[in-house]
C-alpha cells in the first residue's frame, strides 16, 4: 500500500533494477544487499529487485566466487543468474540504477524517451557516507580489499535508495 497524501493509493510494485557489465560482481550484490535491506523493513510486498548487465559475456552464470564469498561473509545470499540488460526492461523497471558512466551510457543508448531516460540513475547518486565516489568500482580484476570496497559503497547506496523510495513514495 502506498499513501499519496490522505490517499491510500494501490500500485504494482516498485521495480528496481540494478545493472553493472558482466553482472556477476556488483549488480548482484546490489541486489542481494537490497533484497535483505527490503526484507529487514517489511517492503518485499511493495519493491521487488532484480540486476542485469550492459554485457551478455556471462549470461546464465552465478556471481563472481570472490563476491560471493566477500558478500557470504556479511550474511548476504548473492544467487542470481547473470542476464543481458533489454530494451523491454525499461518497461518492467521503475529505476534502472547503473553502476558506473559506461553502464549509464550503455544503458541511455537503448533509451527511446525522456520518460526512459529519466528512469536511469547512477548507484552512487544515492550514497550517504561515501558521497565522494561518482561510481562503483568494477571489483573483477581487484584483490580482497576491492570487493570489500564495493560492499561497503553498495550498503550505504542502497539504505540512501531505500530513503530515497519511501521520501518520494510516502511508503506506510
Amino acid at each position: 500500500m502506498i499513501k499519496m497524501g490522505s490517499t491510500q493509493v494501490k500500485k504494482k510494485k516498485i521495480s528496481l533494477l540494478f545493472v553493472c557489465l558482466g553482472n556477476i560482481c556488483r549488480s548482484p550484490a546490489a541486489e542481494g544487499i537490497m533484497k535483505k535491506i527490503v526484507e529487514k523493513n517489511d517492503l518485499q510486498d511493495v519493491i521487488e529487485v532484480d540486476s542485469a548487465g550492459t554485457s551478455g559475456w556471462h549470461e546464465g552464470e552465478l556471481p563472481d566466487e570472490r563476491m560471493h564469498a566477500h558478500g557470504e561473509k556479511r550474511k548476504y545470499d548473492f544467487c542470481s543468474y547473470a542476464r543481458k540488460f533489454r530494451k523491454s526492461d525499461f518497461d518492467k523497471f521503475d529505476y534502472v540504477i547503473v553502476m558506473d558512466k559506461n553502464n549509464y551510457n550503455s544503458v541511455k543508448a537503448l533509451a527511446d524517451s525522456p520518460e526512459q531516460i529519466g528512469k536511469i540513475h547512477l548507484m552512487t547518486e544515492f550514497s550517504l557516507q561515501y558521497g565522494y565516489y561518482d561510481e562503483i568500482p568494477d571489483p573483477y580484476y581487484g584483490n580482497s580489499s576491492d570487493f570489500e570496497l564495493v560492499l561497503d559503497l553498495l550498503e550505504d547506496a542502497c539504505v540512501g535508495l531505500l530513503q530515497s523510495i519511501k521520501n518520494h513514495y510516502s511508503l506506510i
